[in-house]
């Protein structure tokens, strides 16, 4: 029974493994934002956590401080008890200074020990901030070349799409040959409708060039 869970576990790990596989080949750049955003909330989930080791390491300092303050006054009570031969007060207080002093090494140490985990944890979460900023770059790096290549590949097809069909000029030539054909038409038409005013214009200048040597 063991052994058939065991394949049909293969089984569809292989499966799910081959889908992905077919989702990275058809865009691998989706996939790429799904682990860039699942990047993404690891950081978060890091940044949480700092956030939640700095009030942490503040509940710790105003514990240590009030021990150190609590232990330093008993200390002092002890020893006005002891100067004025109260000897109860003197045992009292005695005892409670000793408790505050082993509250603030307790504190001391655990507030030592969160800085250093502060500090790992400010490490880290620097180091997958840049880390994910050097992911980002390198996934616009990517589109900008897959952008390219897809850009290149249909303007070959554009290029060499006449040469596949087995005829003489390409797309843009025929283009090129009807903008020629309906520039000598516009030329033509602009010649037709101006060329009366310029034959006047050319017998007016010519008359006066002839009045002139007349005279």
């Amino acid at each position: 029974m063991t052994n058939l869970f065991t394949r049909i576990k293969n089984t569809v790990l292989a499966d799910i493994n081959e889908v992905l596989d077919q989702k990275e080949k058809r865009n691998p750049i989706t996939l790429l934002n799904q682990y860039l955003r699942d990047c993404e909330k690891e950081t978060e989930k890091v940044r949480k956590l700092m956030e939640r080791q700095y009030a942490l390491k503040e509940e710790f300092s105003r514990e240590y401080r009030q021990a150190e303050d609590l232990a330093g006054k008993r200390k002092r009570q002890a020893e006005i008890a002891s100067q004025a031969g109260e000897n109860e007060l003197y045992l009292f207080a005695s005892a409670e200074h000793a408790q505050y002093e082993e509250r603030a090494a307790r504190l001391k140490d655990a507030l030592n020990q969160s800085n250093q985990q502060l500090a790992e944890l400010e490490k880290k979460y620097e180091e997958m901030k840049h880390k994910l900023k050097d992911m980002h770059i390198r996934r616009m790096e990517l589109m900008g070349r897959e952008n390219m290549t897809r850009a290149q590949v249909k303007m070959n097809q554009v290029l060499d799409q006449d040469i596949s069909s087995n005829k003489s000029a390409s797309r843009f030539q025929e283009i090129e040959s009807y903008l020629d054909r309906l520039e000598n038409q516009v030329n033509s038409s602009y010649y037709r409708s101006t060329i009366d005013a310029r034959i006047a214009q050319i017998e007016k200048d010519m008359k006066k060039e002839e009045t002139h040597s007349i005279s």
